[in-house]
């Protein structure tokens, strides 16, 4: 037994001692894997994600119009074919980029050379009011260089002052129309530009909504139109002046006919010395008006207000146009209230605005009918109207009714087309304004506003 128990206790301590051996090899193998596998944890991800980050970082670039970028995944199987298409696409891509910019310096310069050509100044501003370009006559006639390309419009008009008249009608609040031309010395004399402006938009890529992207200024040379315009405001206030006399002589010889002294006319002929003294009559309205619409384009007008009563100008407009109303069967209303204020005014050219109201209303109502000629009383002005109940003006006419020689389309009355174009001239010399509300069917109302 004292044999066995000894022979156990040996195997029990060699036991022992291996079951210690194993242990410590377990915790060297357990030791040597857990390095392992956070080297590999560490390593595995960085050989994974750094050909992924090397092709994002070369898309950036791509991107950011790089087009020089390339990739190398030499060794790498799986990016290796990755690679060479994105160097193939960069490639591509570079190449289209010089083809691109060649063809746009290509349309650059055709443009360029196009505007250039041109005849009438040009000039672009940006939106920020940079100069983006002049074309050699803009440059000629602004008497300015190519150096002001790129600067500042306000501050280049700082020390010119045809360029800051351009800026301030631009960007000012007056209206178009009511522009007048610029005179400027160019080609060793003077000439007449009008400015035109042209707001330019586009619509970026991707983007629905337009956006504003500078202005177009252009300068149409009207010197030549001026000198035609100009010739003709001669012309007809001398033949205006010519025919007056020759006028006054055929109405002179109409009276002496009339004259029973010198025998008495049968009656065809006094029908023919009516119709005679009908156009003489005519004629000289004619030339009283071609008279005073050369003053108003001459610059002559020359106003002698003093202070008047509305109502004396009706009453004068009403004797005027007394014999015209009796034969058209017109009867003829006044409505004036009890208290107006009185105006200061040129009396005969205002009596002859509202003379020419009148007359037209009676030209273009029928038999019978009504014509109020009145005034109204507002805060500061005084309102003189004449109402017809005629056929009316189409709204569409409305405002070309006050432009030289414009006369309503199917029109039967006879007229030169000026009246009231030298009414509303002769009232904004007053600083008021003349206005029309009519429709088809219900008459016609004109009104003019004048300062109290």
């Amino acid at each position: 037994m004292e044999v066995n128990m000894a022979a156990i206790r040996a195997k029990s301590a060699g036991v022992e001692e291996r079951a210690d051996h194993v242990m410590w090899w377990l915790i060297v193998i357990a030791a040597l894997c857990a390095v392992i596998a956070g080297v590999f944890l560490v390593w595995f991800p960085r050989v994974v994600v750094r050909p992924i980050d090397e092709l994002k970082r070369g898309i950036t670039e791509i991107a950011n119009h790089n087009y020089d970028q390339r990739l190398d995944f030499s060794g790498n199987r799986e990016f290796e074919s990755v690679a060479e298409s994105f160097n193939d696409m960069a490639a591509r891509l570079d190449e289209y980029r010089r083809s691109s910019l060649d063809d746009l310096m290509t349309a650059k310069k055709r443009i360029e050379a196009i505007v250039n050509s041109l005849h009438e100044p040009i000039v672009g501003l940006g939106p920020d009011r940079t100069i983006l370009f002049m074309n050699r006559e803009a440059l000629s006639v602004l008497n300015l260089t190519e150096s002001v390309v790129g600067r500042s419009a306000t501050d280049v008009a700082l020390s010119n002052d045809l360029l800051r008249r351009l800026v301030r009608e631009l960007y000012g609040d007056a209206k178009p129309e009511s522009r007048e031309p610029l005179k400027i010395y160019a080609d060793n004399k003077e000439s007449y530009f009008q400015m035109e402006n042209v707001p330019l938009y586009i619509t970026p890529v991707g983007k629905t909504e337009r956006e504003f992207i500078g202005n177009l200024i252009i300068l149409n040379n009207i010197t030549r139109y001026k000198e035609l315009d100009s010739a003709k405001t001669n012309f007809i206030s001398t033949v205006s002046h010519e025919m007056k006399t020759p006028i006054s002589s055929i109405m002179m010889s109409l009276q002496l006919l009339n004259d029973d002294r010198l025998g008495t006319l049968n009656g065809e002929q006094k029908q023919l010395v009516e119709s005679i003294r009908d156009s003489s009559d005519r004629l000289l309205e004619i030339t009283g008006e071609l008279l005073n619409m050369t003053q108003i384009e001459t610059g002559k007008l020359k106003l002698h207000p003093k202070i008047t009563k509305p109502i004396e100008l009706i009453d004068y407009a009403i004797k005027s146009t007394r014999v015209l109303a009796e034969r058209f069967c017109c009867f003829v209303e006044v409505d004036y209230p009890e208290k107006i204020s009185k105006i200061f005014v040129d009396s005969e050219k205002i009596a002859w605005v509202i003379t020419n109201l009148l007359s037209n209303a009676i030209h273009h109502s029928p038999e019978r009918s009504r014509i109020i000629v009145g005034a109204v009383q507002h805060d500061k002005a005084v309102e003189i109207y004449v109402q017809d109940f005629g056929r009316g003006i189409d709204p569409r006419y409305h405002k070309s009714i006050f432009e030289r020689y414009f006369r309503v389309p199917g029109t039967k009355v006879q007229g030169s087309g000026l009246g009231l174009a030298i009414s509303k001239e002769f009232v904004e010399a007053h600083g008021g304004t003349i206005s029309v509300e009519s429709e088809i069917g219900k008459g016609s109302r004109f009104s003019i506003m004048l300062p109290a």
